[in-house]
């Protein structure tokens, strides 16, 4: 019975919060806790598991550092990462997903609360239902297939090479963020937000400029229009998740942290 059960790393520098955790899940899971992070990766050469329960005060070595560590891994870097932390400020939240955390928990937690967090991680279906959705609109392919490549993992990824056919896009699509290119051929950037903010659920959405024409005036009128943010291109990959991370700071909070 228990090969069929989820395996779940539980990592905590504190042996009582280990103790308590496991004693809360082992009726639903294969909980295998360990101290640190030199412990984990040294678990990780013998078991394969489903998701990992990982918290960020540690010494030595943070939960933080060690997500980094996971996700540069190829063997480890599709493992499923929950925070469960004391932690719960928004700067907490935004480092933590733009390293690739799917999920936050905050201490302390009912047994409801973070079943249900780790059953939405462990179906692949209710997994992806919960990642923001990011439309990004530009006339070039190739820019569109690099920001598909940078954040299909994380978000789910819509893109829209044809500026002009935003209103079609929107009547089936509620993105949680756009990314846009300042110059487009029919319409540019600057076109489009007005489009955006017209719909009442659009009033508010975070939209991001994507520029290779970075100067102030350009950027002043994008903030004017709606504007929250901008890049630069060419675009870093850790840098445009991290944009992402910060401006969807509502999104995150609103569906994916547990108890703040």
């Amino acid at each position: 019975m228990s090969e069929n059960r989820k395996k779940i790393i539980l990592v905590d520098d504190i042996q009582l919060n280990l103790i308590l955790t496991k004693e809360r899940l082992k009726k639903y899971y294969e909980i295998y806790p360990v101290q640190s992070a030199e412990k984990l990766f040294a678990a990780l050469e013998n078991i394969t598991p489903d998701l990992i329960l990982l918290d960020i005060n540690m010494p030595e070595v943070n939960g933080f550092e060690i997500i980094g560590q996971l996700k540069a891994d190829y063997r480890y870097a599709e493992i499923p990462v929950i925070f469960l932390t004391s932690e719960g400020d928004k700067k907490m939240v935004i480092k933590g997903m733009s390293l690739g955390a799917e999920d936050f928990v905050s201490k302390p937690f009912s047994d409801a609360m973070l079943i249900e967090c780790i059953e939405n991680q462990l179906d692949p279906g209710k997994r992806e239902n919960n990642k923001a959705i990011i439309l990004a609109v530009d006339d070039n392919p190739s820019i569109l297939q690099s920001i598909n490549h940078a954040l299909h993992k994380w978000y789910k990824v819509y893109t829209l090479p044809k500026p002009e056919r935003l209103h079609d896009i929107l009547q089936k699509l509620t993105p949680d963020l756009f990314l846009l290119d300042c110059k487009m051929p029919v319409m540019s950037g600057f076109d489009l937000i007005p489009i955006i903010r017209s719909y009442e659920e659009h009033e508010k959405t975070p939209i991001i400029f994507l520029t290779s024409e970075g100067t102030v005036d350009n950027l002043n009128v994008a903030v004017n229009l709606g504007a929250c943010d901008f890049m630069v291109k060419p675009i870093d990959e850790v840098v445009m998740r991290e944009k992402l991370a910060q401006n969807l700071t509502h999104y995150i909070m609103r569906r994916r942290i547990r108890n703040l």
